[in-house]
């Protein structure tokens, strides 16, 4: 390819996983030589103000739907199976629309990538004659992210190019890709240094919990004496940037051996590769990097809409479990470290479910369509 591109990468700030694909592609593009690569956060460049209050919404769902104020899986599943012309969804598609052209007029980008549903990217990329790309970050369908003029989806399983071919888009639009995640866990080398070696028991089996930086999974405490309970059982505990959590379970468990509990990590990979199952959320982006590692999935009271259908989707394939009590938690992890079969199936399922470099693989199929639409130019 003689021309150099330049590629936008828009995403948004509702949870990491939207973010964390896009800088994942990113990663990707900067590997394969391609540097132009801006990643913005539309909504927040767009309409500052406004996403300021919708994902602190968002948040706040996450915390008030432990006392059954479930407004986000409300909305989820009322706007689920809209059609594109009514007017919920043609509000989304001007939402940003005039930041995205000014961005655009500045970049000058060879294509777009959503690694979240902007309404506004497929009319604006159809007029202006620049490919648009589409990264369904989960294991489940919204109709938000439906639009027949996208160039190209990439999703994360066949039963989602099903969905979305039912909805009109052609077949040759899709690719089953997965979903992009950090090279770390994809090239992960289990004879490498491993820093948590030195930390953890290697004579007992590790659970490791992902509580996650605003606190979602919630009961953490409440989860550990149980789980410890269980024979040659040691528990990790990763808060991410929730140092109150940090900082409250470290004096909890200061006196306990087998109780390990850790801030931020870059290197979470490494933990969870040590880890012989993981209990979190069901975010796409932590599923993807659990499948990618072959590690079972405890997934832990998950949150109605995209979470939920996550949980389900990956249940069905046998490869996480899901509960809803720490008793039940704590039987189901008991019940797996009780059958030593079990894991080696899982491991064998989850590597069917994601079996490509997801983030490699879009990399390559985004430039080779650029190739074909961008006219030879010689290099300055």
């Amino acid at each position: 390819m003689n021309h150099k591109p330049t590629i936008l990468i828009l995403t948004a700030s509702y949870g990491d996983g939207h973010l964390q694909a896009a800088r994942a592609l990113k990663q990707s593009f900067l590997s394969r030589g391609t540097e132009r690569v801006r990643v913005v956060d539309l909504m927040r460049e767009a309409h500052p103000f406004l996403n300021s209050i919708t994902t602190t919404l968002y948040l706040k769902s996450t915390q008030s739907s432990k006392f059954g104020l479930d407004y986000y899986g409300w909305s989820y599943y009322m706007t689920r199976e809209t059609k594109p012309d009514l007017a919920w969804n043609r509000y989304f598609k001007i939402i940003g629309k005039k930041k995205l052209k000014e961005i655009i007029d500045e970049e000058k980008p060879d294509a777009i990538i959503n690694t979240f549903p902007f309404g506004a990217t497929a009319e604006l990329c159809r007029s202006l004659r620049i490919p648009c790309f589409t990264i369904i970050t989960d294991f489940a369908l919204h109709s938000r992210w439906v639009d027949s003029h996208i160039d190209k989806y990439y999703v994360a399983a066949e039963e989602i190019k099903d969905q979305l071919a039912s909805y009109g888009c052609s077949r040759h639009q899709i690719e089953v890709s997965g979903i992009p995640i950090r090279s770390d866990f994809i090239r992960y080398d289990a004879s490498s240094h491993n820093e948590f070696r030195t930390i953890l028991d290697p004579y007992r089996k590790t659970v490791l919990i992902l509580a996650g930086s605003y606190g979602v999974l919630g009961n953490v405490d409440d989860m550990i004496r149980p789980l410890l309970a269980i024979d040659d059982c040691q528990i990790a505990v990763v808060c991410g940037r929730n140092a109150k959590l940090e900082q409250k379970l470290l004096a909890q468990y200061s006196d306990e051996q087998h109780v390990h509990i850790f801030g931020f990590l870059d290197n979470i990979h490494q933990l969870m590769a040590l880890s012989s199952c993981i209990i979190s959320k069901a975010g796409g982006l932590t599923l993807s990097e659990s499948l990618a590692l072959r590690i079972p999935l405890f997934i832990y009271k998950p949150f109605a809409g995209q979470e939920k259908e996550n949980a389900i989707f990956l249940s069905n394939k046998g490869v996480a479990s899901i509960s809803y009590s720490t008793e039940e938690l704590t039987d189901q992890i008991r019940r797996f470290f009780g059958d030593e079969l079990l894991s080696a199936e899982i491991k064998y399922r989850m590597e069917r479910i994601q079996s490509k470099c997801a983030a490699e693989f879009i990399v390559e199929d985004v430039l080779r369509t650029i190739d074909r639409t961008v006219p030879m130019v010689n290099n300055p």
